[in-house]
């Protein structure tokens, strides 16, 4: 498993919304509704110098929206959106989320256990997690990752 780091702005992802408290399978079923009603905020997402979409997030934050860990790192809440210009406003049906900026420890989520090994090495390193973990898919490679943050910018 290959580990880099990163830093990166606050930015706003606009998503469905769901909880843990919502049962098994609610993050497919957020992704499912998303990707169904993609066209409803295609025109907000950012966009890079070639037009491609910035990014696909996956963002997690605890129940109080403070963007801390999920409790026992089993409870909280989701985002499954896309990530959009500043200024941009949610439709009815979605949530605008403005993730604060942070330093980033991030993994290629090859397998299932990437998040249990990056905390491992994190624990290992005595670094602490700042903030929740975040899901990323890459629009133009289709890779997945997963983003841990390590220092508040």
């Amino acid at each position: 498993m290959k580990i880099e780091k990163c830093q990166k702005e606050s930015f706003v992802v606009i998503g469905k919304e769901g909880a843990t408290t919502d049962g098994a399978g609610f993050i497919q079923k957020l992704w499912d509704d998303a990707n169904s009603h993609f066209g409803e905020v295609q025109h907000l997402a950012k966009k890079d110098e070639n037009g491609n979409i910035s990014g696909i997030w996956g963002a997690m934050s605890d129940f109080s929206r403070s963007f801390q860990p999920w409790e026992d790192f089993s409870k909280g809440l989701y985002l499954a959106g896309v990530e959009c210009n500043e200024d941009a406003e949610a439709p009815d049906g979605w949530t605008k989320w403005v993730i604060p900026g942070y330093e980033y420890i991030y993994a290629e989520r090859e397998n299932d256990g990437v998040f249990l090994e990056v905390i491992q090495y994190l624990q290992e390193h005595g670094v602490s997690l700042v903030g929740a973990v975040h899901d990323f898919t890459s629009p133009q490679t289709g890779k997945g990752y997963m983003f841990f943050p390590i220092k508040k910018l």
